[in-house]
């Protein structure tokens, strides 16, 4: 009799070849990230698949969400507006940044149906004590709603205290709704929004786990961080909610991050945003309805923004589309934050190409890795960019966090979307971007502020490092579509 042992290693030849067979033709990826899972399943046989089961499964083809229909918020007519106001010659601008973005800002019309608002005013906030001091007191001053969203919720003091604020809020009889990610705020139990619930405050898990504190979902996360209070003022940038966030982690320091606190019209664009992943997470139990949500907004200042929302259940990479777009405007300068750098080749390429055009190209990044693969591919790719002709600051003052983008000193995009293939195509995502030259030049001032507590990484240097580290950047790189 044929010893089964025998057989194994061909069984597993023949699962391999199904297994890739699976990622090749029925899921249809693109070519590099169908490469990157080939070799994960070559390298590491029956263990990749089940990789590829937790990671590696296409959510356009399976159409997991049911997204309300964006005619039922009621934006679809000023959408038909705007359009057809951009194509006339003859349309007036309130400032000279949107006059020159027209191109940019239709193919965020066209494509992700981000309105432009033109009467908003944005407060910047680089710290996290000063951007939470601010939240509490909005908070603390709501009437009548509040709608508050974070990949990242602890249950540490910062996120005691948040709890804390919007249980009495909610007491108070405002309308409180808590939206967290059930990946990214793994920990979290039912006991920590007891109170909460108890006041009559409303709280949804995004992509919830049939196991307590196990969610074998690593993709498809809500990586987005929203806050509008009374529909009147909202909050968009890169902080989550923990005390690391405030600088207090020993390991990582300092925490670098951008957020805005943004009021004018474009708060409804965040709201309905909100509304739409709210309604989704809630399994439509506990729908918000449109009335007593977009209050009449007054005119606050004048900064041009669109807000772009991108994930993968969206037909396109609305958010890399506009930073390609925004580069492939440039004339002088790209200034780029970053805490991951994993750039596609469309991305990598329009930044060679600034760089040949003579476009000065910035680009900054951290000096420590909070995830390791993602930290030696960032370098790979920088490496890149060195030889190009960029130049690279690694900051040294503790940890960046911040995703912003300045062309020319006069447009900017800030938000959640880090420059890497996670971001692009596997989270959801929410960036703003800005047309004014007065807070594009305040963002760069920001950044200006930043390299005098970095150190240049120059093209010398880079290839100078070890042949370990080039092995590992290697590697890395290899696995960069997964990442």
């Amino acid at each position: 009799m044929m010893d089964i042992t025998s057989l194994l290693p061909w069984l597993v030849i023949v699962l391999n070849i199904f297994f890739a067979i699976i990622v090749i033709f029925r899921e249809r990826r693109d070519i590099g990230s169908s490469w990157a899972w080939l070799l994960v399943l070559f390298f590491i046989p029956l263990l990749g698949f089940v990789l590829y089961l937790l990671c590696g499964q296409n959510l356009r083809r399976y159409y997991l969400f049911q997204w309300e229909d964006r005619k039922k918020i009621g934006t679809e007519k000023t959408l038909g507006t705007q359009l057809s106001q951009l194509r006339s010659p003859h349309l007036q601008f309130h400032n000279q940044a949107v006059r020159e973005s027209r191109d940019l800002i239709y193919m965020h019309l066209m494509n992700s149906s981000a309105v432009l608002t033109e009467d908003n005013s944005v407060e910047l906030f680089i710290d996290g004590q000063e951007k939470f001091d601010r939240l509490f007191k909005d908070i603390e001053g709501a009437k009548v709603h509040i709608h508050l969203q974070y990949f990242i919720i602890k249950k540490d003091q910062l996120g005691k205290k948040l709890i804390e604020v919007l249980t009495k809020k909610a007491k108070e009889g405002v309308r409180v709704r808590v939206l967290y990610d059930d990946l990214g705020s793994w920990r979290l139990t039912k006991h920590f929004f007891q109170k909460l619930r108890e006041s009559g405050g409303e709280v949804e898990a995004f992509f919830p786990s049939k196991f307590r504190l196990i969610n074998l979902r690593l993709n498809y996360r809500n990586h987005r961080k929203l806050v509008i209070i009374d529909g009147k003022v909202g909050y968009v940038g890169g902080f989550n909610v923990g005390n690391e966030y405030l600088g207090q982690d020993p390991k990582l320091g300092y925490w670098r991050d951008t957020h805005l606190r943004i009021q004018g019209t474009a708060v409804h664009s965040l709201q309905t945003r909100f509304i739409l992943d709210w309604n989704q997470a809630s399994y439509y139990h506990k729908n918000i309805y449109i009335s007593n949500h977009f209050p009449e907004a007054v005119s606050q200042g004048d900064v041009g923004i669109q807000i772009v929302t991108s994930g993968p259940d969206s037909e396109w990479e609305y958010i890399k589309n506009g930073y390609i777009k925004m580069i492939s405007l440039a004339k002088k300068s790209v200034l780029i934050q970053t805490p991951y750098f994993v750039p596609d080749t469309s991305l990598l390429e329009i930044l060679r190409i600034a760089c040949f055009s003579g476009v000065e190209v910035k680009i900054m990044i951290p000096n420590k890795p909070d995830h390791i693969f993602v930290y030696w591919a960032t370098l790979s790719y920088i490496g890149e960019l060195l030889k190009a002709g960029a130049t690279v600051y690694i900051y040294d003052n503790g940890f960046i966090h911040a995703k912003i983008i300045i062309v020319d000193g006069k447009i900017s995009s800030v938000g959640t979307a880090n420059i890497d293939v996670r971001s692009f195509k596997l989270d959801f995502e929410v960036n703003a971007f800005l047309y004014n030259e007065e807070f594009a030049q305040r963002l760069t001032k920001t950044f200006e502020e930043d390299v005098k507590v970095s150190r240049e990484l120059t093209l010398d240097q880079y290839q100078q490092f070890p042949l370990w580290v080039r092995f590992k950047e290697s590697i890395s790189r290899l696995l960069s579509p997964l990442l």
